[in-house]
């Protein structure tokens, strides 16, 4: 046999094996080494290619592809840095738990460490950030058998456990070009390996009991739900606060603010509450049981350690992790949160329980969200943007959020509907680069997807607006434009004002227009509330890009969110007067 043949062959049995363990979707970033990856992928008519010519901005499409859709997406790129191009995404993958096909293309063993071009140490150069990695053999003849255990293999090591990224990396010799002339290519020499069976992790009889007796015991107890991707969650989670009368605190990436699900223990206000010490005392619980990490709201965080050991915790997990920043002492229990709710609540008797601390919960919720959402005067605020926007994004969709001031204006702003919308952020790292790529990621699957986005992080992935433009992806971006990094002005370092613009400020003075117009979009500037909400209705119903620049002062932001925390305080305070 040919080495063309078994090139070929040896291809054909990798690519047919990930179709066949279920990889539906491919991005592929052009390149010589990756030849025979590019080619054979593009031969599969079950599998959609995507091709991204900015590997950085490729693997985080990739990364949003695989965040919707809950499966391994696979990535495809030469040797040498465009597999270092991955990187910052494979880290968001990792703590992010989302199953990543990280497909490398090398040099040959001889050509390693001899310094031939494009050609850099690629053996495990993610560390610890895959879950695993294996450097393939080069193309035999015999090795057909070996290559589709291989492609197997990380299929289940993707999605094993808690999702995440593998690498393999992929050395081949030239010539590179395979021959789909073959007679009977694509018939099966050796058998597909089938998938893995797995089942949901549960709690045994007497772990049940343990939680129904505290459930029902009467003390202090809170639900909290941090991100989480699961929508399937918020039902049964309401449904066992509902039958014990527990509030659910809600972060804004749990899935439980939005949906037709019971809502009526969902408190979605706790950031803004806890801001106070003298709520934060009156507030304190007897033991907290968490679902999904840890929730974005610091004045949370900051209010657990604060009790430290006193609070008993519980931390739900679908299999062992540890996912536990805060440095309290906590109890872990490794079930699958789904089996966790259903087996407890079905040891509780049907009827919701109220009580003085549920009481409490929702009537300082209220309270909350009418002050956080009191109509706005003239002045364009981050936070009514976000309220506004959620009136408007359409039933049935994907929020995408960006890091820093974003994703804590939507905890904020963003309350209960029931509209179903799916609310996602790169939390694992809680990096800006690849917010684009990832949105547009999600976007191409189909789901309507809408962006919300500060200036810096735009200008960080503005490379990943191409691929919107070459496969005519519909996307609204709503783009914060304060000119610079709004998050550190609520910094210590914000009160050092010298260098502060330079260092931590970082404006950035550019007409967004013109560039978005170079990638086919729609642009509209924000000055007012009413262009503001007419722009956002008129944009879904438009196809393509769409994006609408919101113009807001940085140095009035940290003073509007004071004043609105100052009054909720003052206000609950004023109920014991």
């Amino acid at each position: 046999m040919s080495h063309i043949e078994v090139l070929t062959k040896y291809m054909v049995h990798f690519v047919d094996q990930l179709a066949f363990s279920g990889v539906e979707d491919v991005v592929i970033s052009p390149g010589s080494r990756s030849t025979p990856l590019a080619m054979t992928f593009r031969q599969r008519d079950d599998i959609n290619h995507w091709i991204n010519l900015d590997e950085r901005s490729a693997a985080f499409f990739a990364l949003g592809i695989a965040k919707e859709k809950q499966k391994p997406v696979a990535l495809v790129c030469t040797s040498g840095t465009a597999a270092a191009n991955y990187y910052p995404a494979i880290v968001e993958a990792y703590y992010s738990r989302v199953p990543l096909l990280v497909l490398t293309a090398d040099r040959p063993h001889e050509l390693r460490d001899v310094g031939a071009p494009q050609a850099i140490e690629q053996t495990e150069m993610y560390g610890k950030y895959v879950k695993w990695f294996h450097d393939l053999a080069l193309p035999e003849e015999s090795l057909l058998s070996y290559v589709r255990k291989q492609a197997a293999r990380a299929v289940m090591e993707s999605t094993s456990e808690h999702n995440g990224p593998v690498h393999l990396n992929i050395p081949l010799r030239e010539p590179l070009t395979p021959d789909f002339s073959l007679p009977e290519l694509w018939s099966h020499e050796q058998e597909p390996i089938p998938e893995i069976m797995a089942g949901l992790t549960t709690l045994s009889e007497d772990n049940v009991k343990v939680f129904k007796e505290l459930l029902l015991s009467g003390r202090n107890g809170l639900i909290v739900c941090g991100p989480q991707p699961n929508p399937d969650l918020a039902e049964v989670i309401t449904e066992l606060a509902s039958k014990v009368g527990i509030p659910v605190l809600a972060d804004p990436l749990s899935q439980l603010r939005a949906g037709d699900h019971d809502k009526r223990n969902v408190i979605e206000s706790y950031d803004a509450l806890l801001k106070s010490d003298s709520l934060k005392r009156k507030l304190q619980p007897d033991y907290i049981i968490r679902f999904g990490a840890m929730p974005v709201s610091k004045a949370y965080l900051q209010w657990i350690q604060s009790y430290g050991n006193t609070v008993e915790h519980f931390i739900v997990e679908e299999h062992s992790s540890y996912r536990e920043p805060s440095g309290v002492a906590a109890q872990f229990i490794w079930c699958h949160p789904l089996s966790f709710c259903k087996q407890v609540a079905a040891e509780i008797s049907e009827g919701s329980i109220e009580n003085n601390w549920l009481d409490l919960w929702r009537k300082m919720n209220i309270e909350a969200k009418e002050h956080m959402l009191a109509a706005p005067d003239e002045r364009l605020n981050e936070g009514h943007a976000v309220a506004y926007l959620s009136d408007a994004i359409p039933d049935d969709s994907v929020l995408f959020v960006g890091n820093s001031m974003p994703i804590r204006d939507v905890d904020s702003f963003f309350v209960s509907t029931p509209k179903k919308v799916m609310i996602m952020a790169n939390r694992g790292a809680n990096g800006i680069d690849g917010v684009i790529s990832t949105a547009l990621g999600i976007a191409a699957t189909g789901r309507k997807t809408t962006l919300l986005l500060g200036d810096v992080s735009f200008f960080h992935d503005l490379n990943g607006l191409l691929i919107a433009k070459q496969r005519s992806l519909n996307l609204t971006i709503v783009v914060i434009n304060n000119d610079g990094g709004g998050i550190f002005s609520y910094l210590p370092q914000a009160e050092k004002s010298e260098h502060f613009e330079e260092l931590f400020g970082t404006p950035l003075g550019i007409d967004f227009k013109g560039v978005t117009e170079m990638y086919g979009a729609s642009h509209k500037l924000v000055t007012d509330w009413d262009t503001y909400k007419l722009s956002l209705s008129d944009s879904y119903k438009e196809q393509g890009l769409s994006i609408i620049e919101f113009l807001t002062n940085r140095e009035d932001h940290v003073a509007f969110h004071k004043q609105k925390w100052n009054q909720i305080a003052e206000a609950v305070l004023s109920w014991e007067e």
